[in-house]
């Protein structure tokens, strides 16, 4: 049976030391925060998928030359914060961090976080506490997705998110953060690229066509808006099958092709073409009625921005 160092004792850490540690709280990028030596002394150590009150044993990872890195081999204690996350492969998808943790606890984070940059780096005095609006809606919120592609020799298409920190695709059927009206699409749409035989993109080698699929919705208006990213055009039959996503879609109003050929991290390439329908979905948001294409900038949470937005202008008594 192995067993954890106890915390209270000096270094040397080395790689493989598991040491028993308690979680203090959550990184921006949502690693659990703890230390080697008591409530804000020693060492600090990030450990991954941990929530603020957890007791674990941690494994370390990498040793850094201000602080360690870990993951959780075992839970002493679970904290009361901690939550079933509502993704089954939310471990391993790098698309969220926190969906392990409670609501309250991530809303208490974020509070923390803007109250640190705001004082500690603005050089701000803020009131105490600093307001926060939480969703009505912490799940199936956002408007946009764009999913990468993979195609693994002589294996099905892939479509997903990746791995933290790689390049490892984790294969999706649905996501429970997206609008669910747009789980049907990322199914279906994956099972029709594959019957094109369209080749997919390899970043490795820099060979091959198809590299992303974007979806966009109108949370208000329902209307949905397909881009394709790919290398380049040829992709035989594509307007064949733009016409048949049309057609049986009544709430898609443009398929897009966008072109990206470069050897880049960036999803979008600068050339957009209207393969079927139009360019652009129409949205409703806070009284105004927004055209938003492929590429647009927009926020992710309708709901959340336009509170936001209605917020900032009661503040400032705009006439």
């Amino acid at each position: 049976m192995e067993h954890p160092i106890p915390s209270g004792l000096p270094d040397p850490v080395k790689p493989g030391d598991l040491l028993a540690l308690e979680v203090t709280a959550l990184t921006p990028q949502g690693d659990g925060i703890a230390h080697t030596v008591g409530l804000g002394q020693g060492r600090v150590v990030f450990v991954s998928q941990a929530v603020p009150g957890d007791q674990v044993v941690a494994q370390i990872t990498e040793i850094k030359r201000n602080y360690l890195v870990g993951r959780i081999r075992s839970l002493i204690s679970p904290s009361p914060q901690r939550v079933r996350p509502a993704c089954i492969v939310a471990d391993k998808c790098g698309g969220c961090q926190w969906q392990h943790v409670s609501y309250a606890q991530q809303l208490a984070t974020k509070q923390q976080i803007l109250r640190d940059a705001l004082e500690r780096i603005g050089g701000l005095t803020l009131p105490q506490p600093v307001p926060i609006l939480g969703s009505q809606q912490p799940l199936r919120y956002r408007n946009k997705v764009t999913y990468p592609m993979a195609k693994p020799e002589g294996q099905p298409l892939r479509m997903g998110y990746y791995q933290r920190g790689s390049h490892r695709l984790v294969n999706l059927n649905q996501c429970p953060v997206q609008d669910e009206r747009l789980d049907v699409f990322l199914r279906e749409i994956k099972r029709d690229l594959q019957e094109t035989g369209w080749s997919v993109y390899d970043e490795s080698r820099h060979q091959g066509h198809l590299r992303h699929l974007g979806l966009r919705i109108g949370r208000r208006t329902r209307e949905v808006l397909l881009t394709l990213v790919s290398c380049s055009r040829r992709l035989p039959h594509l307007e064949s099958w733009a016409e048949r996503w049309m057609q049986r879609y009544p709430d898609l109003v443009g398929v897009c092709l966008n072109l990206n050929s470069a050897r880049t991290n960036a999803i979008f390439g600068p050339e957009t073409e209207v393969i079927a329908g139009r360019g652009a979905l129409r949205e409703e948001f806070a009284g105004f009625s927004l055209w938003i294409d492929s590429t647009s900038f927009f926020q992710v949470n309708t709901e959340q921005a336009e509170a936001f937005f209605t917020w900032i202008a009661d503040q400032l008594n705009l006439r």
